[in-house]
């Protein structure tokens, strides 16, 4: 399984429940291997919520950077 694969794998199994079970949801945009930079987008409640930017930085960029040590950063698509 490549870096991408693995990257979403963690989301869909690992970040998506979490963030569907409070009316959000997250959506692989790309990664950039060479910056070691993910892209996402947060939508439903995430995409309008004030603290979407915690949860990206909490729920998202802890949970993914310890299974997968290549994303050194998670940012946020419109």
């Amino acid at each position: 399984m490549n870096t991408v694969e693995t990257i979403q794998k963690v989301i869909e199994e690992e970040i998506k429940p979490a963030l569907q079970s409070h009316g959000g949801d997250i959506e692989f945009i790309g990664f950039e291997e060479e910056a070691g930079q993910l892209s996402v987008r947060l939508v439903g409640a995430c995409g309008t919520c004030p603290f979407a930017q915690e949860t990206l930085r909490v729920q998202v960029e802890s949970v993914i950077k310890s299974v997968v040590p290549a994303v050194k950063s998670v940012i946020r698509e419109a």
